[in-house]
């Protein structure tokens, strides 16, 4: 194993269980990746140096003596939404947030798997948008193409998975939080079962709509995070059945009926799916065919279901607002949406609430004549840094729905989907007939969608998608991570 990139998930774990490295040297070299990257890429807030190694010890201890467990000693990272002891939960704000005195469910089921945390990655100010840039911690930049963004808000996470930093790293998705920055950079990103993986000490984030999610560059290793991380708090209020994520890579989906939805749910703002990504959503399309599925175009009944997330998102943000110890250095954006949020959270946010079941009704009879959905992740491929990060409210807003059209409804219902990588589209450093056989360019993605609980059926799904496709060999370009502008 070398310094240049991580091994995979599954495989640091065998090497460390066969005894042919320590946790101390993964965990090391990890470091400094990080360290050596982290001027460039710029995807940690906090990086977590000597107690990582401290960790690492400890997991080679029990190693030497024996002890196994699913990730013993692999280093990992967590989104900077998460609880982590002893650190700040920031959440991409300024301000100076006090060390936090527990971990978080979801970590805690990780260190009980044996995974050592390395750090808490970037975020966008309260996860709001698809871009990982704000004053508080500076530009987190994509591993494929140092001058674009590689998405939001789960962008930390996504960059140091991709750049072969860290194996993995959990992620949270909103409203395509994860599904978004693995579109942008390239990877598996799966978002699971509202409660699958725990948000505690919230029993809902963001009004149910949030989740924590896993990247990571196979559909192996995004399941065995998934599985690690999976379980709940006993005071939860979303406790799914019980679901072995690994035990699905590998098995025969079956012939399935997969919905082609390329139509985006309505909204205020006009979004249009731009030829390029059409074209690569097209071409997994005809994969899918090709390995026996049936693929038709068709579109969910989504109806209005933007007005139920509105007020759901906004009293979300409300609620973060008021714990921030220096609420006057927020974006004015921030600001701006905690007091809509405040407004709504009364009677339309309960109303929202209510309209979940009717949906889940309405939306899960498109269930009875298809298996799957397979819709574009976004409609565009990775925006520039710094062109969202100074536009007003109301520019921002429109700016991201027409890129990020196709997410957000998943975390309405709650549902599981998955990215999966499509290809790349124009972005420099190619021609185009290379770019568009993926051989340059910018990294765009898809999703498999399911109804409720059916992470398994999407993971085999993807798996066998990955066999044929072999996405997982790409790797970004090293002079993109060694010469990236300076964060």
């Amino acid at each position: 194993m070398t310094l240049d990139r991580a091994q995979g998930l599954a495989e640091s774990a065998r090497a460390l269980a066969a005894g042919e490295v320590t946790s101390r040297r993964l965990v090391e070299q990890a470091l400094a990746r990080i360290a050596a990257t982290q001027g460039t890429l710029n995807a940690f807030r906090i990086v977590r140096d000597e107690a990582a190694l401290a960790e690492a010890d400890a997991a080679d201890r029990k190693l030497a003596a024996g002890e196994r467990g699913p990730l013993l000693g692999v280093p990992v990272a967590v989104k900077d939404d998460t609880d982590v002891a002893g650190e700040p939960t920031a959440f991409g704000c300024p301000g100076a947030f006090p060390p936090v005195a527990e971990d978080g469910e979801a970590v805690r089921r990780l260190r009980a798997a044996g995974a050592v945390i390395v750090g808490k990655t970037n975020t966008c100010e309260l996860g709001q948008w698809p871009f990982t840039e704000g004053p508080a911690f500076g530009d987190t930049r994509n591993p494929w193409h140092a001058d674009h963004s590689p998405g939001g808000s789960s962008g930390g996470s996504a960059a140091a998975v991709a750049a072969g930093l860290i194996p993995a790293a959990l992620g949270s998705d909103g409203a395509g939080s994860v599904r978004i920055p693995a579109s942008w950079t390239h990877l598996i990103g799966i978002k699971p079962q509202r409660g699958r993986i725990s948000t505690w000490p919230r029993g809902e984030s963001f009004q149910g709509i949030t989740v924590n999610g896993t990247l990571a560059r196979t559909v192996a290793d995004a399941a065995l995070l998934l599985d690690a991380a999976s379980g709940n708090h006993d005071l939860d209020p979303h406790q799914p059945p019980v679901l072995k994520a690994s035990d699905a890579v590998g098995r025969d989906p079956g012939r399935l009926r997969i919905a082609l939805s390329l139509k985006p749910p309505f909204t205020a703002v006009p979004a249009r799916l731009q030829p390029e990504v059409r074209a690569r959503i097209l071409e997994l399309a005809e994969k899918l065919a090709a390995l026996g599925h049936s693929v038709e175009e068709a579109d969910p009944p989504y109806g209005q279901i933007g007005l139920t997330f509105v007020p759901r998102a906004t009293a979300g943000i409300a609620e973060h607002v008021r714990e921030t110890p220096e609420p006057a250095l927020l974006d004015r954006r921030t600001r701006d949406a905690a007091r809509l949020g405040r407004l709504l959270g009364g009677a339309p946010l309960r109303a929202a609430r209510r309209a979940e079941a009717t949906l889940h009704r309405r939306i899960g009879g498109f269930f009875g004549t298809y298996d799957v959905i397979l819709a574009p992740t976004t409609a565009a491929p990775p925006p520039r840094i710094g062109s969202m990060l100074n536009l007003g409210g109301l520019a921002t807003d429109r700016a991201m729905i027409a890129a990020c059209p196709y997410a957000w409804p998943w975390n309405v219902l709650g549902w599981p989907g998955i990215n999966v990588p499509a290809g790349f589209v124009d972005g420099g450093g190619t021609s185009p007939g290379e770019r568009g056989r993926g051989l340059g360019g910018l990294p765009v993605g898809a999703q498999l969608l399911g109804p409720a609980n059916s992470e398994a059926l999407l993971i085999s799904l993807a798996a066998q998608l990955e066999a044929e496709l072999r996405w997982h060999d790409r790797w970004p370009p090293n002079h993109v991570v060694a010469d990236a502008p300076a964060a």
